[in-house]
């Protein structure tokens, strides 16, 4: 079963009948002969050491479909990259660890700068984007998906159901975008999704009026999941933003080079919970704060990219828009939390609104005094168009670092 969206927009796909992981998987193992398939793992060091990417692991171990694992290991010095090596020793696929604070990536990374291609500041989307190069430069799969390192109910038929519409060869999607409830503990989770992007899309169809990138944006059900697959060759052309708005960033680039009919979004799991970010309402610079302004960001930036004129006087009816919405809709999931039997912090909500709210104003600001900001990490063909080799030399360097002395 799908739901079909108006203008065209992205396919549902419904996790309808609980269908067991084992077939999922005999049919995944069945594709993967035309269509071998691959994981990217953006991961923290620190990430090692909690809770969740332990049982991760030993889920993927059990996993016979895939060709490849990539992990993107991030704030590693080099005893800390070795106790990595172990610890994903256990993993029985093909698997490299990308260590991007090692010598050899670091060199390239200097290299890349010295060009200005390089990813201007740490974070997930520099680790997606050098972990996307080396299964560019791998060449072992054309369907790949990715999550996160932190969720803490995982299990592999989220993995199954994320891969199964990109790997299928019967299908024509090109990229898949994960989705679930936001629900844990007896609590109503997922408060940048609800509270800052949903009124923030709303607010912008008000003032901007219900354009096409709008309309597309506001049918994915849960916009900002860090779980989405691709075919590999999606991966040479997209740009992404190496900051918070990642998510938004990949949604807009798939949208601008492919047809919304070879988009789609699927259940992935009935309960999902990952570590959850402080608002860190006194720190702009960290948790729910950096997060909200860094997506506002990049819906304002690819607004402009579609010719949207967007001015300073702008700025105030969005900000006005977006506080009533916000405000109407927590009433809405308050209601729905009753129902529910689950908690929901009102007064907490409406901080939180409060403080997404001048975050947007804060990003209207950036937006406007920095013309020549360049957000966006060049696309792979790009680089690639710069320095033929540099796939290649990267691939060889994580070689090394994997088999090698380091």
């Amino acid at each position: 079963m799908s739901d079909f969206y108006q203008n065209g927009i992205v396919t549902t796909f419904h996790n309808l009948t609980q269908r067991p992981v084992e077939a999922l998987e005999a049919d995944l193992m069945r594709f993967s002969k035309r269509r071998p398939m691959g994981l990217i793992l953006p991961s923290l060091f620190s990430e090692l050491e909690g809770p969740a990417l332990s049982n991760i692991v030993d889920e993927l171990a059990q996993v016979p479909y895939l060709s490849e694992i990539v992990i993107g290991l991030d704030r590693a010095d080099r005893d800390q990259f070795l106790r990595a090596r172990e610890f994903f020793s256990r993993l029985p696929q093909h698997h490299r660890i990308l260590w991007n604070d090692g010598p050899r990536l670091s060199a390239l990374d200097a290299e890349l700068n010295a060009l200005d291609l390089a990813p201007q500041e740490p974070g997930k989307g520099r680790n997606v984007w050098y972990c996307s190069g080396y299964v560019l430069a791998s060449a072992r799969t054309e369907a790949v998906a990715l999550h996160d390192c932190d969720i803490v109910t995982y299990d592999r038929g989220m993995l199954a159901r994320l891969l199964y519409p990109v790997a299928n060869p019967q299908f024509n999607y090109e990229f898949c975008k994960g989705y679930y409830s936001r629900v844990a503990d007896g609590k109503l989770n997922g408060r940048v999704a609800r509270l800052m992007v949903t009124p923030l899309i709303r607010a912008l169809k008000m003032v901007f009026g219900p354009l096409p990138y709008l309309e597309y944006l506001d049918s994915y059900r849960y916009p900002l999941s860090g779980e989405f697959s691709m075919r590999a060759d999606v991966l040479d052309g997209i740009r992404i933003p190496s900051d918070w708005g990642l998510e938004i960033g990949v949604l807009s680039e798939v949208h601008r080079n492919h047809s919304t009919k070879r988009l789609c979004q699927v259940d992935i799991a009935d309960a999902y919970d990952h570590k959850h970010q402080p608002v860190s309402q006194d720190d702009p610079s960290g948790g729910l704060n950096r997060m909200s302004l860094d997506i506002a960001k990049a819906m304002f930036r690819k607004l402009a990219t579609l010719g949207v004129p967007i001015h300073s006087e702008t700025f105030r009816t969005i900000k006005a828009t977006y506080y009533r919405t916000a405000l109407d809709l927590i009433e809405a999931y308050d209601n729905d939390a009753r129902m529910n039997g689950l908690a929901l912090d009102r007064h907490s909500e409406e901080q939180a609104v409060e403080l997404f709210t001048a975050n947007i104003l804060e990003a209207g600001a950036s937006f406007l005094e920095s013309p020549r900001d360049k957000p966006f990490i060049p696309s792979w063909n790009r680089v690639s168009a710069a320095i033929h080799d540099l796939k290649e030399r990267m691939y060889e360097a994580v070689e090394l670092d994997n088999q090698g002395q380091v």
